[in-house]
């Protein structure tokens, strides 16, 4: 059985990577032969994907900031259609990647509406949606949705999708988390050293927009605690040359590090970070963490005044409760001086700490129990023809 899995950017990559090694896990079990081929990153590839088109570097959240990433876009939307065309699938699964998602659902309604289509980490109408036009058109070619967050499950259910909840990947990710002690005696970090991670980039825009503010809060936090030692994990090898370039500029004390995440998350202390899948990762170590985000200034003044859009929260943790659990600074609130307030606070006052540890807990809850990736991969060969 052939399927065509879609998806795009860093986390896309991971994702989709999780998905195939359970897809191939419970075809065992099934006795099914799959062939998987995909728009992805190098993660999917070494879980067994064909990769049509490297989509992991393609991404990006803004008006302006999408600008460079439309040609890219297009070429391997139109790689994915020609091979859609050529040698149709049984199966397509999509994942996130709204823009480009959305162009390959309407071509299998249009040409292929008798290939079924899963569309599993649906993008996130639910948080930010400014009409229903996109979420009509993701209704409309999806046979089945695979949410992962209760309150997805619950939008796209009430807009008509035959919708899933299999609970949120990350949860499966942990079972193989290693200790705080194991992570530090890997990395060499003393017992009582304080370590950060700061984690400013997985988009070519945020370099730009995020990285500044957030090593310029760092060097302040240095000076305040002259024993701290940052981390900072790359979601690309790409960026390591303007982050080791930034830190010699801002002379703070730190590590690059690739393909460590996990143990540089099980042993920090705390995190500086964008918005993203990453703030849940954390939360899910247990880290307590400030969060910022900054678009263009064009961008976000397109959206206020133009689109007269407002979410309730960026990082998913807070979306998941509804509520601040983890301090959030947005655009303008985004300065070096308030994200060295919020992080001083959850350093060094422990009843804070603890509000956030329980808060952790409490959204732990939410995302579902164990073995998410293995049943959204059943619900998805489920829908292979027989």
């Amino acid at each position: 059985m052939r399927i065509f899995i879609s998806t795009g950017e860093v986390s896309g990559d991971l994702q989709g990577s999780l998905l195939i090694t359970a897809l191939q896990r419970q075809a065992v079990a099934a006795g099914l032969e799959l062939e998987i081929v995909a728009l992805g990153g190098d993660k999917m590839a070494e879980a067994g994907a064909t990769i049509l088109g490297h989509t992991s570097g393609i991404g990006s959240m803004g008006l302006i900031e999408s600008l460079p990433y439309i040609l890219p876009t297009l070429q391997v939307q139109r790689v994915a259609i020609a091979s859609l065309k050529q040698n149709p699938p049984d199966l397509v699964v999509l994942i996130d990647y709204m823009g480009p998602n959305i162009g390959i659902g309407n071509y299998m309604r249009r040409h292929l509406p008798q290939v079924p289509v899963a569309y599993y980490i649906a993008p996130q109408e639910w948080v930010w949606s400014m009409n229903v036009d996109n979420t009509t058109r993701i209704v409309s070619f999806t046979d089945k949705l695979l949410a992962i967050f209760p309150e997805e499950a619950r939008y796209y259910q009430k807009n008509g999708a035959n919708v899933s909840w299999v609970g949120h990947p990350l949860v499966d990710r942990m079972e193989k988390a290693p200790s705080r002690q194991a992570a530090r005696a890997q990395l060499g970090i003393e017992p009582d050293q304080m370590a950060i991670a700061l984690l400013p980039a997985s988009r070519h825009q945020e370099i730009k927009y995020l990285l500044p503010v957030i090593f310029q809060a760092a060097q302040t936090i240095q000076s305040k605690l002259p024993e701290v030692h940052f981390w900072i994990p790359l979601s690309l090898e790409i960026y390591r040359q303007p982050i080791e370039e930034a830190i010699q500029h801002y002379g703070l004390r730190a590590t690059v590090i690739l393909d460590q995440q996990k143990e540089v998350f099980a042993a920090v202390d705390f995190a500086i970070t964008k918005s993203g899948t990453v703030n849940l990762e954390l939360a899910l170590f247990n880290v307590p963490q400030v969060v910022v985000y900054r678009l263009s200034p064009i961008t976000a003044w397109f959206a206020r005044n133009i689109l007269k859009g407002s979410i309730p929260f960026a990082s998913p943790p807070n979306l998941v409760l509804m509520r601040p659990i983890v301090p959030e600074f947005l655009q303008e609130q985004a300065t070096p001086e308030n994200i060295t307030q919020a992080a001083m606070e959850l350093l060094l006052n422990p009843s804070r700490r603890e509000q956030t540890l329980a808060d952790y807990q409490e959204m732990r809850q939410c995302l579902g129990e164990v073995g998410v990736c293995d049943r959204a991969a059943q619900e998805i060969l489920q829908m292979l023809p027989s």
